[in-house]
Order: structure tokens, then sequence, then C-alpha cells
């Protein structure tokens, strides 16, 4: 399971709150993970020097054709500004024939609390999915 550790794009303020995102992507299929993956790792460059980015980290389980994405950004502004950047825009636009499946779920907390941990993003996103079962965004 490669995993990239979470990365620092800048610091953040101390006292003041982050937003969170936390993504799980299931491809169609296993032939469509090796181009979801060198995508992933081109928006992955963009995270580390987008404005607004606190941190971020991404899980690839290319077996399970499934990807994890886990950032924070000092508000929603920001996420949204790096989302609608190429080249996240294009990537993403051109990924979605490929996706089976897609979970997003948002909260903030302080920036103390950086870097959250794996096991906090996977229960939201498991929760999100079941309060929203069948639902791809």
């Amino acid at each position: 399971m490669p995993t990239l550790p979470w990365t620092v794009p800048q610091q953040a303020h101390p006292g003041t709150e982050a937003q969170v995102m936390a993504s799980r992507f299931e491809v169609r299929s296993l032939a469509d993970v090796p181009r979801f993956f060198l995508k992933s790792l081109a928006a992955w460059r963009q995270v580390r020097s987008a404005p607004g980015a606190l941190g971020a980290s991404l899980i690839a389980q290319p077996l399970k054709r499934t990807f994890y994405t886990l950032s924070a950004w000092e508000d929603r502004d920001a996420l949204y500004a790096y989302a609608r950047t190429e080249p996240h825009r294009s990537i993403m636009a051109g990924l979605r024939s490929t996706m089976r499946d897609s979970t997003f779920t948002f909260w903030e907390v302080p920036v103390e609390r950086l870097p959250i941990g794996w096991d906090e993003a996977k229960r939201r996103l498991a929760t999100e999915a079941a309060a929203n079962p069948g639902h791809q965004d």
C-alpha cells in the first residue's frame, strides 16, 4: 500500500482553524489504476505549492482500485481555488469516467491538531459513505 506521507507546503498560523478534506476514490477496473495513480501524482505536486495548503497525504491501494487523499487548508476558499486550478481541474474532469465511487468529507480542526491521522479520516469517510449510500460526488 503506497502512502505519500504528510507533507507541509506552508506553515499554519498558530491559533487558527484548518479546513480538512478527506476523499476516497474507487476506479472501475484495474486497467484504470495506473492512469489514476499517475494523475494523482500530478495533483500531489500541485498541492505542494498551492496557496493556503497546510498539509496533504495520499494512500494508494492499487489492487483494491482505491485511493485516499487527506489535506488541510487555511480555509475552504483555498481548497476550492486549488480544485479549480490546472492541472487539478482537468485531471478530475478527465478521470470522472473511470470512477466507480467517490466519497468526500470536510471538517475543521485547530491547526495545532495537524497532521490529521488516517484512522480519523477513514472513520469520517465511512460515516459519510454510510449516510449517503450509492452517492457519487
